[in-house]
Parts: C-alpha cells; sequence; structure tokens
C-alpha cells in the first residue's frame, strides 16, 4: 500500500485546506495595510541638530 493512499483516494488538505490558508493570507494582507495606515498617523518629535549627549574631541 502507497503511503499517500487509503482505500484508493489520496490523502491531503484538499479544498478546505486551501481556503484556510487564503483566509490567513487575506487577513494577513488586510492586517499589514491597517498597520501601515496607523503608523503613517504617528507624529515623530523633532529631533534637535545637536547630539543630546556631548561628544568630546581630543
Amino acid at each position: 500500500m502507497n503511503p499517500t493512499t487509503a482505500a484508493g483516494s489520496a490523502i491531503g488538505p484538499g479544498l478546505l485546506g486551501f481556503i484556510i490558508v487564503a483566509a490567513i493570507g487575506f487577513a494577513l494582507f488586510f492586517l499589514v495595510k491597517s498597520m501601515n495606515r496607523q503608523m503613517s498617523k504617528i507624529e515623530l518629535p523633532y529631533e534637535r541638530e545637536q547630539p543630546s549627549i556631548p561628544v568630546r574631541e581630543a
């Protein structure tokens, strides 16, 4: 008996497995799209011209 067959039918994830993986992929796409939109709304504080830690010159 071939390990990939049982009683003459192939064993695999089938259509249900594909639908679940596709749904997870679509959800991930929309989550990343939403995250990028939220990240673009964040305003960073103005950085000063001088560094905050003084640098000693030799």
